[in-house]
């Protein structure tokens, strides 16, 4: 089985039944699955055998839904590109993706005619925004095909080739925090396991709505507001991009059952005015990953909402969830949770030795959702991947019950003075300042110290200074964790998932060095 396959079976036991919702517009999943197999269709007709790369370029929408599991369904694999990047990141992963064909927007082209003349692509399967863009102004017209329209062509007369489990399905290039994006191929087996056992750990059923405001491209709404949805025949509300009002709109109109989203979209529906008491009343599950979820957040969010905000964790070689805080008990505030279904977790020290309960180690992870290996990186992939347990490179204890806690990224961790800091410990206590609204800390090095933690900060009132911040801090921190030094912003920078980027922190202080 895979999630193409399912979709079908899905569409077959209801067909009259929303699989999603866009701009008003409601699709059922026999329309839905009719589309898929066309464009499946279209694209064998065209010269796409099984195994062959498309790359998927586009924002939350109806294109990139049917052009996913169109190319699963014809056998292909599907590289899903974050539509925000640059011509030269487009152009990396196009090129080391040997991908044949891109499924994309209209307004893109315009980046996509620059890097053409390195690539091998033989199609670009073009959606029409109605932005009113010339399209026949570029070198790469000749190749163009409208998506609407190649669609259209299909038939749905059309038997899918047979696939494997291990029959590669998606390449999720990682976001390059170092060096040069590695492709994690996930397989047939990775993504539907992953996407059932989210289903089930969850209790997704067909009477939920969904809402996917996080980036398609991205494998946390891939799997949890996309995939998992579909295998249960729940229906998901699209929302092309995140927006507080959008969301809460969203879930007050359809009477939304689960949302998924990153500690930064908590933080933003906190902050807005938009948000009343009850404009989750209809929530039955609001989950959290990405990145690490303060606890004074988590509070606030759920004592303002009167909702339970349950923390999860996965990784883009895992499809991507390999933990979550169980429905059935109260979720752990700072906990991502236990084992999720056929998925094992465990903490082991620099030998791979699993580590006592409460000492801090290296998380690593076991289970059928876990990645094939990095796309032509044999030997990062034998470094990541170990006699079958993948190594994430996060640093975690467990405790007595099973419940995990990341402590914080293996190569984030500050050297004070032979001390560990681990950045999320200090970033906890500064969100519990009264006048602080995004935290974020790093090491830089320092002559006497090895390392010096510096602290940046958002924060709305002026008056707020330097020494206010550390004195807090020091209320609550052994006096080799406090900030050296804090720097003040109007906001952090964020990757399109909107988790904070360290990285450009570090890379900030590096360039005042």
């Amino acid at each position: 089985m895979n999630v193409s396959e399912r979709l079908s079976q899905t569409a077959k036991e209801m067909p009259g039944k929303d699989a999603f919702i866009f701009q008003g517009e409601r699709t059922t999943y026999q329309a839905f699955d009719t589309s898929v197999t066309k464009f499946a269709s279209a694209l064998r007709d065209l010269g796409y055998e099984k195994g062959d790369h498309v790359a998927l370029i586009s924002g939350n929408s109806p294109v990139f839904m049917i052009g996913l599991y169109g190319a699963l369904r014809a056998g292909l694999t599907v590289i899903p590109v974050n539509p925000t990047y640059t011509s030269k990141e487009m152009g990396y992963i196009l090129k080391n993706g040997d991908v044949k064909g891109v499924i994309t927007l209209d307004v893109i082209v315009s980046q996509l005619d620059i890097i053409d003349e390195n690539l091998k692509v033989e199609h670009y399967f073009v959606a029409d925004t109605g932005s009113g863009i010339n399209l026949d102004a570029y070198s790469i017209s000749p190749k163009m095909k409208p998506f609407t329209e190649t669609v259209g062509a299909g038939t749905t007369e059309f038997t899918p080739p047979s696939l494997e489990d291990d029959d590669l399905a998606v390449i999720l290039y990682t976001s390059g925090t170092t060096g040069k994006p590695k492709g994690a191929m996930l397989t047939h087996k990775n993504i539907y396991s992953n996407a059932k056992d989210v289903a089930a750990y969850l209790e997704i059923s067909e009477s939920d709505r969904v809402i996917a405001t996080l980036p398609m491209f991205h494998v946390f709404c891939l799997t949890v507001a996309l995939n998992a949805p579909i295998v249960n025949g729940g229906t998901i509300i699209v929302i092309p991009q995140f927006s507080p009002g959008e969301v809460f709109a969203a879930a007050r109109d359809h009477q939304a059952t689960v949302f998924a989203g990153v500690p930064t979209m908590y933080n933003y529906l906190l902050q807005t005015g938009d948000g009343e008491e009850d404009s989750f009343k209809h929530m039955r599950i609001n989950v959290s990953g990405g990145s690490s979820l303060p606890v004074s957040l988590l509070e606030a969010f759920e004592e303002k909402f009167k909702v339970n905000v349950s923390e999860g964790y996965g990784l883009s070689e895992a499809s991507p969830v390999t933990a979550f805080n169980p429905l059935d008990r109260p979720r752990r505030a700072g906990s991502i949770g236990q084992d999720i279904t056929n998925v094992k977790n465990k903490v082991v020290d620099e030998l791979g030795q699993e580590v006592p309960v409460g000492e801090v180690g290296e998380l690593v992870v076991q289970g059928p959702n876990v990645m094939k290996g990095y796309y032509k990186m044999p030997e990062e992939t034998a470094v990541t991947i170990k006699d079958g347990w993948l190594f994430t490179g996060d640093m975690a204890r467990k405790d007595e019950e099973g419940y995990f806690y990341i402590v914080d990224r293996k190569k984030d961790m500050i050297l004070v003075g032979g001390y560990n800091v681990y950045p999320r410990e200090v970033e906890e206590v500064l969100y519990q300042h009264p006048k602080i609204t995004e935290a974020a800390v790093v090491g830089e090095p320092h002559p006497e110290t090895g390392e010096a933690v510096i602290a940046f900060v958002v924060s709305e009132d002026p008056s707020l200074d330097e020494a206010a911040v550390v004195d807090y801090c020091g209320q609550d921190l052994a006096k080799y964790k406090l900030p050296r030094r804090v720097e003040f912003m109007e906001e952090l920078p964020k990757n399109t998932t909107g988790k904070i980027l360290r990285k450009n922190l570090r890379d900030q202080l590096s360039k005042k060095s």
